[in-house]
């Protein structure tokens, strides 16, 4: 993994244990906003990166809603309608601002199901229309499913309709540290490279892809889509400073509630966003969700909660290095406490040698962790076996943590 010169700066400044000790009663008072962790205080949920817990804050604006002005958006001109109309905007603009958009004039933000059909909507009615006969693209297919597929489908309907596009395979590092081979990139790039798909933060590795580096390598023209599904709700997301076109996020990460997404579009290289088709009837409880979330979480600190998480993983990768019988997957020279190269986002991801995957999360469940154990919807250049993934959002503690170490060290040589 490569490194920032502020991510240097900021982890030799505050070790790990310093961050949780520093942040501990803070992160207290928050965890006691999730009534689905305090009402379980046997069980451990170390599965956010699939989906995040709500906050009180967050159900109780979307009640609020449901049983003061609930009517359809855009429909109505009488007074609930209006209301509703107003918190859709409302919710619109609370995307730009929470993505640190000051340029809003140009920009769109467009809501979606999830980051899934997000993207697959930049594909459909947007990619197919930017590209001409001979165009090229670069996709991710060590990344998820959703942010490979709809690009192999978009080339397909190009084809049927008669222009060759071609797809190439993101390069990675061949040590096997999940990220991005900038130099094998640069050699794929020519003067029909249209745009370029890539990872904020990958949801097996758990490292930030530095997407700055795409940029300085394909130069100012080349549209690029961020799949920002593990990063928007975890940590701070600034458009500003990332030189992207599109930013695709889904809510339920970001502890509003599922079925919520968005698109946000800079519309400065090739056509505006504009989905395809009828406009139907907006998730408007969604809507009201992600506003609610998006203000807790500006509340609470998306840099204090950003460091939180970095920490847990940072004493869980040092304790499983200790331990002979797990792999953990991704950069092995961020492992240890006093690594100085970029920690995992909050994503643990590991494999016993003895046990299988599956069987090893059946085990955790008994002891009450919640982890995800399988093939995390990796695409086909992705891992060829089931791994355990442990991912963290503020809610979780460093007890939590130490008692999963101490679980996974009565299994180290198991068979």
């Amino acid at each position: 993994m490569s490194l920032t010169t502020a991510q240097f700066t900021d982890r030799r400044a505050e070790p790990p244990h310093a961050v949780l000790d520093r942040l501990a009663s803070w992160q207290r008072d928050l965890r006691a906003d999730f009534p689905i962790v305090t009402s379980h205080p046997s069980l451990t949920y170390l599965d956010s990166s699939a989906t995040a817990q709500k906050p009180r804050p967050v159900l109780d604006a979307v009640l609020g809603y449901l049983v003061t002005t609930n009517a359809n958006a855009g429909r109505g001109t009488y007074g609930w309608a209006n209301s509703t109309t107003e918190l859709v905007e409302t919710g619109r603009a609370a995307v730009h601002e929470f993505l640190g958009d000051r340029n809003t004039d140009s920009s769109s933000v467009v809501f979606v199901d999830g980051a899934s059909s997000g993207l697959r909507k930049v594909a459909q009615d947007w990619l197919i229309e930017h590209l001409t006969d001979g165009d090229e693209i670069i996709v991710p297919f060590a990344d998820h499913q959703a942010n490979a597929m709809p690009w192999v489908e978009a080339q397909q309907m190009l084809t049927d309709r008669g222009r060759r596009v071609t797809v190439h395979a993101l390069p990675y590092e061949v040590s096997g540290s999940g990220d991005y081979d900038i130099d094998a990139f640069t050699k794929l790039l020519g003067p029909r490279t249209k745009f370029v798909a890539v990872t904020h933060v990958h949801h097996v590795y758990g490292n930030d892809m530095n997407v700055h580096r795409i940029r300085n390598a394909c130069g100012p023209d080349t549209v690029i889509c961020l799949d920002a599904a593990q990063s928007v709700g975890h940590q701070p997301v600034d458009v500003s400073a990332l030189d992207v076109d599109f930013v695709v996020f889904s809510g339920h990460k970001a502890m509003a509630l599922p079925g919520i997404g968005a698109v946000w579009a800079r519309n400065k290289r090739g056509l505006p966003f504009e989905p395809a088709g009828w406009k139907g009837s907006p998730n408007t409880t969604g809507i009201v969700s992600l506003s609610a979330a998006f203000e807790w979480l500006g509340a609470a600190g998306l840099g204090n909660i950003h460091s939180w998480t970095t920490a847990l993983g940072a004493v869980l990768t040092d304790g499983l290095s200790r331990l002979n019988s797990y792999e953990v997957l991704g950069c092995q020279s961020s492992l240890s406490l006093d690594s100085d190269v970029q920690r995992r986002q909050g994503i643990v991801t590991f494999r016993h040698r003895g046990i299988s995957s599956n069987d090893l999360g059946f085990v955790l469940e008994s002891r009450g962790f919640m982890v995800r154990a399988d093939g995390h919807c990796q695409a086909h250049a992705g891992e060829d076996s089931a791994s355990v993934r442990a991912s963290v959002h503020v809610y979780n503690t460093r007890c939590e943590i130490d008692r999963l170490l101490e679980v996974l060290t009565e299994l180290d040589g198991a068979v």
